[in-house]
């Protein structure tokens, strides 16, 4: 499905910020019950991941600083949008780094698949949004050893200070 939405923001939230609306029709394929994950296709050549939020009726699609950035979006802006259901396991790619250390890390692949979808995306958001290999790959390595020694208890702070020791390997 593709239509077009104005860049919009949400006045006077502090935790939300700009986002595309998506009308209850054009919605309604891809949410099934509490599955609302999708592709989003922008301007014909830009691909986020994203969920479909509810709002009063219909939903929204946040959209990020980085993209707003890339793709040269201002507040009110018209945005071409061409949705697909998202059929990824975790409803974005697994990068291959974090991939591969979970197939080799046993226990840390348990904790990590015992963690909520959203849990899961988090940490790999964290591997996938750096662009060298070798720091993709020492985060991968931090995320198993914090999983490992904290049992599966994910706890941002503490992952932090394992990635910054890992990065500090060079």
């Amino acid at each position: 499905m593709t239509f077009i939405a104005p860049l919009s923001r949400f006045p006077d939230s502090p935790l939300w910020g700009y986002y595309l609306p998506v009308s209850a029709e054009q919605a309604a394929p891809f949410v099934q019950g509490e599955h609302r994950r999708v592709v989003c296709h922008l301007q014909g050549h830009h691909t986020i991941y994203a969920a479909l939020m509810p709002k009063d009726g219909a939903y929204f699609i946040l959209i990020n600083k980085q993209v707003r950035d890339q793709l040269g979006l201002a507040l009110g802006d018209p945005v071409e949008i061409r949705l697909e259901a998202d059929q990824s396991e975790y409803g974005m790619p697994m990068p291959d780094e974090l991939q591969v250390t979970l197939a080799q890390d046993e226990m840390a692949s348990r904790h990590f698949h015992a963690l909520t979808p959203g849990k899961q995306r988090n940490l790999i958001y964290i591997v996938s949004r750096v662009k060298s290999t070798d720091s993709r790959i020492r985060k991968a390595l931090a995320i198993a050893e914090h999983l490992n020694a904290s049992r599966g208890k994910l706890d941002f702070k503490a992952l932090n200070e394992v990635i910054k020791r890992y990065n500090n390997l060079r």
